[in-house]
């Protein structure tokens, strides 16, 4: 036990004691040590002797020194065009191409978009976010640390820790789509023999197996998942791209289309954006000398493929359902079965069913892992109890969601998407400017053995003050089914979302002069 709070101890983790009655003549010979200890030392110890045995990362949110880095890494990251070094663009493209991304192309279609403006906005859209998502990464391999710890070094301590719950938030809930997605396509592959609800229980039940063995059984199932995954979205756009109709107009037209199409953009954006704050947790074994412009570039353009290719055939099918009554019938069903009609021969349709299940594991299976590592980095009590247990109960919490947004998978994508943008684009500017404006663009700048010491770290006043601001500025842009905001009312008949946009403005604006201010008077 002693050796297990020193090393939590050396680590700057707070040790909570709690104190139980005893008898004095007990008291006297020793301090009994109290359940709770023993419940987290035993705890520990599993973790431990299952880190030893099938490697599921023990102590995971700590600062990782280069000495201690994952040597399996090492060999993935020597030169941009080596096949080693295309496993990051295999994580992403693996853990992306899944049928929630194929069911937002149809969200243009939905607002009311023709095909190539829907198309034009997929394109962009996931442009902008993946950028975002892809500088992030780029600060993981040079700190060692994972996303919520590096914002304490601009947003502070405790705005950290907002960062920190919200990544959980929003982790569930990309669960939660994938798992109904994956759930739909199995419920088809089973000719409904299996309900949608017992679909979504199975893919998070495999996906839960991945995440507790770590990010490494991550990497390695889509090291080869991902070209599985290409190549069936590649055969559904092979057969359905004759019957897409780029002949219909948009049914929105002057101001309200333009709104709407800056609601899709949002939506997008967001998609590839949300990722910004946890991006570095999926870096911090990869060499200190791997070039910036690699993790960048391949996160980008792999956020950006899988968006493409699973969006773009969705775009394609939706445009094609007012004109295939057959295909709109089986899409009312649900996404699997759409995907059985437009597929063929049947066989192959099947066959790609059980197949697209899978892809739910990939993205769940990152983003399980990643909503662990937030819950221990929300509070330093939280950081004590091992990374498997929150992992546990987020899978819970996936459960649920699931099975309460079965039936509404589109409408929870809309929602869910547009608003995942904001918190990350308050993020990505206060990091973005932290490190070029007050770092000089140089993580010698950065005091990286103080990643837990908040006395050491920006007191976060600043940093505060602007993400604040910055979701001020998206509450008065965003644009939703449930909420529009004042200044999106402005755009057309509908509205129009600009969250993103006020969000990067509003916080640009507060965080320079107030991060100038705070140094002046902290030091820090």
């Amino acid at each position: 036990m002693d050796s297990i709070l020193n090393d939590l101890e050396k680590n700057g983790t707070e040790i909570v004691k709690v104190e139980v009655e005893v008898d004095s003549s007990s008291e006297k010979d020793h301090a009994q040590p109290s359940r709770i200890s023993k419940i987290l030392e035993k705890l520990r110890y599993y973790e431990d002797t299952l880190d030893r045995k099938l490697g599921v990362e023990a102590h995971s949110i700590e600062r990782k020194l280069p000495e201690q880095r994952n040597p399996f890494y090492a060999r993935r990251s020597s030169q941009l065009v080596s096949v080693p070094i295309l496993t990051l663009f295999a994580f992403w493209v693996g853990s992306c191409t899944n049928l929630s991304t194929f069911v937002m192309g149809f969200l243009g279609w939905e607002l009311g978009l023709d095909l190539k403006q829907n198309i034009l906005v997929i394109i962009f859209g996931s442009i902008a976010g993946a950028s975002v998502t892809g500088w992030c990464a780029t600060m993981g391999p040079p700190t060692g640390l994972r996303q919520v710890s590096i914002c304490r070094y601009s947003l502070g301590w405790y705005t950290s820790k907002v960062i920190a719950i919200l990544n959980v938030f929003q982790q569930i809930g990309w669960c939660a789509s994938a798992a109904i997605a994956g759930g739909q396509a199995l419920s088809a592959f089973a000719d409904n023999k299996v309900g949608t609800g017992l679909g979504v229980v199975i893919c998070c039940v495999a996906s839960l197996v991945f995440s507790l063995l770590g990010l490494k059984a991550v990497y390695q199932l889509l090291k080869y998942a991902w070209v599985v995954f290409v190549a069936i979205f590649l055969v559904v756009i092979g057969e359905t791209a004759r019957f897409g109709d780029f002949a219909s107009p948009p049914s929105v037209v002057g101001a309200t289309g333009s709104g709407t199409a800056l609601t899709l953009f949002g939506i997008m954006y967001g998609a590839g954006a949300c990722c910004a704050g946890y991006a570095s947790d999926y870096y911090v074994e990869y060499p200190v000398d791997i070039p910036k412009i690699n993790v960048f570039l391949l996160t980008t353009l792999g956020l950006c493929f899988a968006t493409w290719i699973c969006a773009i055939p969705g775009a394609i099918v939706a445009s094609a359902l007012p004109n295939k009554p057959e295909w709109r019938s089986q899409y009312d069903s649900g996404i699997g079965f759409l995907i059985q009609e437009i597929v063929y021969p049947y066989a192959f349709a099947k066959v790609s069913l059980f197949l697209l299940t899978f892809t739910a594991v990939g993205v769940n299976g990152a983003s399980m892992y990643s909503a662990g590592l937030s819950v221990q980095q929300a509070a330093r009590i939280l950081g004590v109890i091992p990374r498997f247990i929150w992992t546990l109960l987020c899978f819970a919490a996936i459960i649920a969601l699931s099975l309460a947004g079965s039936d509404q998978l589109q409408v929870f994508l809309q929602n869910f998407l547009s608003m995942l943008g904001y918190y990350a684009t308050a993020v990505f500017v206060c990091l973005l400017i932290e490190h070029y404006v007050f770092r000089r663009g140089s993580f010698d700048n950065y005091k990286l053995e103080a990643w837990n010491m908040p006395e050491m770290l920006p007191s976060g006043y600043a940093g505060g003050l602007a993400f604040v601001c910055g979701i001020v500025g998206a509450v008065l842009g965003m644009s939703t089914t449930w909420y529009t905001g004042v200044a999106a009312k402005l755009i057309g008949d509908s509205g129009g979302d600009i969250g993103n946009e006020l969000c990067l403005l509003f916080t640009l604006a507060v965080y320079i002069p107030a991060r100038f201010v705070e140094r002046k008077l902290t030091g820090r």
